[in-house]
């Protein structure tokens, strides 16, 4: 029942726009594997070969120094209304951090220029291999919103107390791998309301 394509098709990337939540996971030699979910607003197809999304201060950093690390990374997104359906991308990803020129271009390119309180990087990734599976299995939920828990939480720290919780704990995985994110306060981005 799996199908595999070598780009993302036109079809899987409406798909794509519209889910509400997405799922990567990554991993290092030695480390823990890690999953996390991720806000569907957040995911870009940037092309038949790339996406990227915009991440959030969060409590780890795991994806960051996964990707440092070996760069193995995957995407997938299932649907949990209308034709079931899961979908996976395979690829090499990276971290591209805040405060960069290439940060700049995606988020005002992609993101009309705007990010959401707490940002810390785009994440970028080359797929090498689309894959579809049936997603019989997949339950069926019905998408109440997304929660603002987390830009409220970010907004009250400010851009000092984000720099400062990042600086403490960002800077490394779980298991002691460096993120190479910079916990310091990034000069001349583009703001705006999220």
């Amino acid at each position: 029942m799996a199908r595999q394509f070598p780009a993302i098709e036109p079809a899987l990337a409406a798909f794509i726009a519209a889910q509400p939540i997405f799922f990567t996971a990554t991993a290092a030699p030695g480390a823990r594997v890690n999953l996390s979910p991720r806000e569907g607003a957040a995911l870009r197809v940037l092309g038949p070969s790339a996406v990227c999304y915009l991440d959030q201060t969060g409590s780890g950093a795991e994806t960051a120094a996964h990707l440092r690390a070996d760069g193995r990374m995957t995407i997938m997104l299932c649907a949990f209304a209308g034709p079931p359906m899961i979908l996976r991308l395979y690829g090499t990803g990276r971290s591209i951090p805040r405060g960069g020129a290439e940060y700049a271009a995606l988020l005002a390119a992609h993101y009309a220029g705007e990010e959401p309180p707490g940002a810390r990087q785009i994440v970028h990734l080359a797929i090498d291999l689309v894959q579809t599976s049936c997603g019989y299995g997949v339950p069926l939920f019905e998408h109440q919103g997304d929660r603002a828990t987390l830009r409220d939480w970010a907004r009250r720290r400010g851009e000092d107390g984000l720099a400062a919780y990042r600086a403490e704990k960002n800077a490394h995985s779980l298991d002691g791998l460096p993120t190479g994110l910079p916990t310091g306060l990034p000069t001349g981005l583009p703001t705006g309301p999220a």
